[in-house]
């Protein structure tokens, strides 16, 4: 289970760098093109439900047959990742909840570098912070199962953590930080990510069965981030011709973790 580490440590480093070169664009100009962040959004929707389907559910159920020798211990088994599932979702909303993490609404075009909004910052880099650190956990736990899942869950992270750590970096400037200091608390925030990941493989050595409750509580987390974040941004623009660049990026997600999964035999 523990040789998967370094491509754990590996990938969630990459998670790292990536956020902190997403949001240069933001260092030149102070908005990112909205057609881009929703086709970004839209391979997000795409990705993550696909890695839910194709990864983390077959493993949930043959982990499932596999520990198990009766149908009551099954039907039990399955039951409790079913609760990990609901517990990963709530997780989410209870944290969008305290740190509004709305995408769209940190990249309105009014009001950045207003001082007054100076106390939104440490709220939010908390925030940030604690999504991270959940990511890192998904990573670890991922990688401890098979490489082929660590693969899946880093792309689903990566597509979601960019919009995600742009409209953060939105944020700060609207707080009214300098690009240097928010560009540093941002990437600090996202280095949150590695210490997850450390303590997912402590924890995965420590206490037995860590892996039955991460992925499941990763599913959970997934289909909410796509379900109850990302989808409503999309349907702000309900227009024929952006409708179709909605679904064409999803699909285009879908296709991205299908191919994953059927080269490495899931």
């Amino acid at each position: 289970m523990f040789l998967n580490i370094e491509y754990a440590l590996i990938s969630v480093i990459i998670v790292s760098l990536i956020s902190l070169i997403a949001v240069i664009p933001l260092l030149i100009k102070k908005e990112i093109s909205k057609e881009f962040l929703i086709i970004l959004l839209s391979l997000s929707v795409g990705v993550l439900l696909s890695t839910v389907i194709f990864h983390f559910i077959p493993e949930i159920i043959e982990h499932s047959y596999s520990e198990t020798e009766t149908e009551e211990e099954l039907e039990n088994m399955i039951n409790r990742a079913g609760f990990f599932i609901l517990f990963g979702f709530l997780a989410m909303f209870i944290l969008e909840k305290i740190v509004h993490f709305n995408h769209e609404k940190k990249f309105e075009k009014e009001g950045y570098g207003h001082g007054h909004a100076y106390h939104i910052a440490p709220i939010n880099l908390i925030g940030d912070g604690i999504h991270n650190f959940i990511d890192g956990l998904v990573i670890a736990g991922s990688y401890a199962i098979n490489i082929t899942l660590g693969i899946s869950a880093t792309i689903s992270i990566i597509f979601h953590e960019i919009p995600q750590e742009i409209s953060d970096f939105g944020v700060l400037l609207y707080s009214g930080m300098s690009k240097k200091k928010a560009l540093l608390f941002n990437f600090l925030s996202a280095t949150a990510a590695i210490i997850g990941t450390l303590t997912g493989y402590i924890l995965i050595g420590k206490l037995e069965g860590f892996t039955d409750f991460i992925i499941p509580f990763s599913a959970g987390s997934f289909i909410y981030i796509a379900a109850a974040n990302l989808i409503p941004q999309l349907h702000r623009q309900c227009k024929l011709k952006e409708t179709i660049l909605h679904i064409s990026a999803i699909l285009i997600g879908i296709g991205i973790i299908y191919f994953i999964s059927q080269l490495h035999g899931h």
